[in-house]
């Protein structure tokens, strides 16, 4: 039995770490490489990039994107770079208080001001988040980014 949680437990890190593993060495956020972001928002872009991006670009297989897709049914976006109904106080929320079984994130992994940068990134403008002029047509267009 003890064996059995062990093993289990390393098959599910193993998972994890090729999960990430895959997406750093080659998959960045969605929006990335597209278009500029302005230097206002690049702190909060850098954080989303390596707190929120893992789970919630529009990489296939991303357990937040899933998620959203369920949830949403095509009715919202299911990438968060790609939301225009998010607030600053909304992200807060769920980033501190995680939801189903996305982890709420501590102070220590994630300031404040980290997370200001984040609200701000995330509540900007679609065309001030580096999203270029094809991808944003979609997204306008009613592509809900999976």
């Amino acid at each position: 039995m003890r064996l059995a949680l062990i093993t289990g437990g390393v098959l599910a890190a193993a998972a994890t770490i090729a999960t990430c593993g895959a997406w750093a060495a080659g998959q960045t956020s969605s929006a990335a490489g597209s278009a500029p972001v302005p230097a206002r928002l690049a702190e909060g872009k850098a954080v989303y990039d390596k707190w929120c991006a893992p789970c919630h670009t529009d990489s296939a297989g991303l357990a937040g994107t899933l998620a959203l897709q369920t949830k949403y049914k095509g009715e919202k976006p299911a990438v968060l770079e790609h939301r225009t109904d998010l607030t600053p106080e909304i992200v807060n929320y769920y980033v501190r208080n995680g939801v189903a079984w996305m982890a709420p994130f501590r102070k220590t992994e994630v300031s404040d001001a980290q997370l200001a940068a984040i609200g701000e990134y995330l509540t900007a403008p679609l065309e001030d988040r580096g999203i270029g002029p094809a991808r944003l047509a979609e997204i306008r267009a009613g592509g809900t980014g999976q």
